[in-house]
């Protein structure tokens, strides 16, 4: 730390005014007199040592010069007594007869010592709350600065992050160029009677790129760009929000045209009413300056408010509407091509080996974000890193998405022998189930090394990016979760707790199915529930239920049978290939992980389910006998290896099994 800073901040010099008052204090109060208990001194004055005698009233003191110096006291010394002495005292001072006499001396006020014993206290207090709310506003001379904007204001010097350094959302970026392109040249859009949006509203996922976007913004504009979190503006004073609000609008006008940003917006921009929060809080004192200061703005103001939040369902309908947020732009998770875009980003200044493509990475990781791809490069770069290695590998992506996805790997837990049986047979019914299934994404990796809070895992990734899932897909999905409790029956008649997350994942589908989807006949295609979200402060803590305890009891039935659904299904695919089981567990348990190609080896002749009958909403609503017309695919099929991620996959090599010879369709059923 600097002397500079040092000597900027008010505690050194508290502490020298305090040392200094403590020595001058002691200058004018002392006298130079030693004291000495009142026998000695009375001693001193019986045996004639005494030359001069000062005789203090209402300190009850005596000051006493001595002719010769004492060898311990000095010449100079003085003692206290009590009221009820002083008469023995006097006597004693009298008798003595000192050669240069005695004197009684009654104390004036020193009106000096009086001021300072008043002021002193008064100014210690005031220092220290002074102290206490610089603190509170971040330190320095801010205490007149409660209401003062604390957003960042983004220089030229900082650097700048542009639309080339985000990818895999072509969507947001086009709208936010337009927002630029005002900016820069509001003419052409004001020539037609544009008006350009006041308010754009990034919602998304976590980790989707909202906070970069907003960044990039700033870089292509070349604009003032005020950044600051919606946690800045509330404080335990009354009115700072608001204030703050104020200030930071007041200072983007006057230098216009300029973007604000504010991230998580939720923070403050919450929905409002009585809550726990109860009905007026500074959080909604905040948001009403919020909501005047953006219908103040005028078309000519040229200042535009972009906000990021990933709760857009809490925010606060006013909000919303037109006038304030006119445009919400959605961010999500990217798509294949964008997957593999971001990684290009990412990889840029990474080395990584001849071998490695980036393409095969993106279709392993369906459903990561931009943050989380970053953070696969950046893990695979720190495991190439530790290992002393020069260049990225595939070996070092193929563990770094392991570790995102299901956490490290976990070297030191020793596992029992019997566990690792139960876990090679769990594993497999997974997986065997998963094949053995007619609408399952293929099995890309099994293993039964712990890592994260797994004693192991099945991977099943799909080929393609979806938006929706079918009946049969679900169904799938639930067999598939029931295939390693189910794998436990079978083999050892008893199951363990490992299965517990499988099983509350099927119920979670299966409840789903019934009551969000309408996929239950006998339920029918209802939604039941209201999807509030989360509590949070602003609204009430629960709803009542929407649907009576019957139809309550006929929704448990339902979830029930498909899950008992599920469970013979997997039953029936186990015991029809209890031999490959066998065999797979027993690859497990020798090589403790099996890639794609070793398991397109085991699976090649496996039994597959029959097809489901048909599923009919209603019994008098028939299958129609119209077949959907035909549609010419855009793209060639994709390559079930290149999942694989090993540089030695071919396109010739079939690595999802063919399917064998399947059994007669069972007969259709509502």
């Amino acid at each position: 730390m600097s002397l500079r800073r040092v000597f900027r901040s008010p505690i050194p010099y508290i502490i020298l005014g305090a040392i200094a008052l403590w020595v001058g204090f002691g200058l004018i109060t002392g006298s130079g007199f030693q004291q000495v208990s009142t026998q000695q001194g009375l001693q001193f004055l019986k045996d004639g040592k005494v030359s001069e005698a000062l005789i203090i009233d209402g300190e009850q003191r005596v000051d006493l010069t001595l002719a010769t110096a004492d060898s311990k006291y000095g010449d100079k010394v003085q003692f206290y007594y009590v009221a009820p002495r002083g008469s023995e005292v006097i006597d004693a001072v009298t008798a003595a007869a000192p050669t240069d006499g005695f004197n009684d001396q009654v104390p004036q006020t020193n009106w000096f010592l009086s001021l300072l014993g008043i002021l002193l206290p008064v100014l210690l207090i005031g220092a220290f709350f002074w102290l206490m709310l610089s603190g509170m506003q971040g330190g320095g001379n801010k205490v007149m600065q409660f209401g003062k904007s604390k957003a960042k204001l983004v220089s030229k010097d900082t650097p700048k992050v542009t639309f080339a350094d985000v990818a895999g959302n072509d969507e947001a970026i086009e709208e936010l160029e337009e927002i630029k392109d005002f900016l820069k040249d509001p003419s052409k859009f004001l020539a037609v009677g544009a008006r350009i949006p006041k308010g754009v509203l990034l919602y998304g996922a976590p980790g989707t790129g909202k906070t970069l976007l907003a960044r990039a913004v700033a870089g292509e504009a070349g604009v003032p760009f005020y950044s600051i979190s919606g946690s800045d503006f509330v404080e335990m004073f009354v009115g700072v929000g608001a204030s703050r609000v104020r200030d930071l609008f007041e200072q983007a006008k006057q230098n216009s045209p300029a973007i604000i940003f504010i991230d998580e917006i939720d923070a403050v921009g919450r929905h409002r009413g009585a809550g726990m929060g109860g009905g007026h809080d500074e959080r909604e004192q905040t948001l009403n300056q919020l909501l005047v200061e953006m219908d103040g703005f005028d078309v000519k103001t040229n200042v535009i408010l972009i906000a990021a939040t990933n709760r857009p369902d809490i925010l606060d309908p006013a909000l919303l509407r037109p006038g304030r947020f006119d445009r919400q732009i959605g961010v999500d998770a990217p798509d294949l091509q964008g997957r593999k875009q971001i990684l290009e980003v990412h990889g840029r200044g990474k080395p990584l080996a001849a071998g490695v493509d980036l393409e095969v990475l993106a279709r392993k990781t369906p459903g990561f974000t931009g943050a989380d791809l970053a953070n696969v490069l950046n893990e695979a770069a720190l495991l190439t890193a530790r290992s002393n290695a020069q260049l990225i590998d595939n070996r070092a992506l193929d563990e770094a998405v392991d570790r995102v996805m299901a956490g490290p790997q976990r070297r030191t837990r020793i596992m029992r022998d019997k566990e690792k049986l139960i876990t090679a047979y769990h594993e497999g019914g997974h997986a065997l189930v998963a094949t053995a299934m007619n609408n399952t994404d293929p099995v890309t990796k099994i293993t039964i090394l712990p890592r994260g809070r797994a004693l192991g895992y099945t991977m099943v990734l799909p080929l393609e990016d979806r938006y929706s899932v079918s009946r049969n897909e679900l169904l799938d999905q639930l067999a598939y979760a029931m295939g390693g409790r189910v794998a436990e029956e079978v083999v050892f008649h008893d199951p363990t707790t490992g299965a517990s997350n499988d099983i509350e994942k099927a119920t979670d589908t299966a409840r789903k199915m019934v009551t969000d989807y309408g996929m239950s006949s006998n339920v029918g295609a209802v939604k039941l529930g209201s999807a509030s979200g989360e509590m949070f402060l602003g609204r009430n803590m629960g709803h009542e239920r929407d649907y009576s305890d019957q139809l309550a009891q006929q929704v448990d039935a339902e979830v029930r049978q498909l899950i008992e659904a599920a469970h013979d299904e997997a039953w029936q695919v186990l015991n029809d290939n209890r031999d490959i089981l066998d065999r797979l567990a027993t690859e497990l348990l020798e090589n403790e992980t099996l890639d794609q190609h070793q398991l397109a080896e085991i699976f090649k002749d496996v039994r597959h389910l029959p097809p489901r009958p048909q599923w009919l909403s209603s019994s008098k609503r028939p299958v129609s006998t119209i077949p959907p017309i035909e549609f010419k695919a855009a793209k060639a099929p994709i390559d079930a290896g290149a999942t694989d991620g090993g540089i030695t996959s071919e396109p010739e090599v079939e690595l999802k099994p063919k399917r064998a010879p399947q059994a007669p369709p069972r007969p259709a059923t509502a």
